[in-house]
């Protein structure tokens, strides 16, 4: 098994940062370029407690198929995404939410296992654990420039929501 932590600065409130990772059109955004889409479950908007979302993306040239579910929300200061069909042994992802200062500190700790046994061992080291925290660092960057752009209502605002 591989873990690996993020911790992300987001400039807004933790409320408005706990529902903006919870918000799927934003995921989307986030993985463009793997032509990711949503082909079951939750199909826009925010998830809660139970919730679950197919998502299907290219990522080393395959497509992959994975369904997650939130099992465990706390508003808003935590809640867990967890595989329940798709390429991986285990995957557990627990996103926690802290003020600090004007802003909210976002952690994720993010923990998987292939499958496979030894060879999935292999994969796990020599690919996946350089490529899940890029996803990672990917889909935190998008939820940062969500929250730096200029407001979409031209306010002149720094925040979209």
């Amino acid at each position: 098994m591989i873990a690996f932590q993020r911790s992300t600065y987001l400039p807004t409130d933790r409320e408005s940062a706990f529902d903006a990772s919870l918000d799927v059109d934003l995921h989307l955004e986030s993985f463009e370029d793997a032509g990711e889409s949503i082909v079951g479950g939750v199909q826009s908007g925010s998830m809660g407690l139970g919730d679950d979302v197919t998502w299907r993306a290219k990522h080393f040239g395959i497509w992959w198929t994975m369904t997650s579910t939130i099992t465990a929300f706390e508003r808003p200061s935590m809640f867990v995404d967890e595989q329940r069909r798709g390429p991986f042994k285990r995957f557990h992802h627990t996103h926690t939410f802290e003020v600090s200062g004007e802003g909210t500190m976002m952690h994720d700790a993010v923990e998987f296992e292939a499958p496979l046994g030894p060879l999935g061992r292999i994969a796990e080291r020599v690919a996946l654990a350089r490529y899940l925290p890029k996803l990672i660092d990917l889909r935190n960057a998008q939820l940062v420039s969500h929250f730096t752009q200029p407001s979409e209502d031209g306010d002149g605002g720094t925040s979209r929501r």
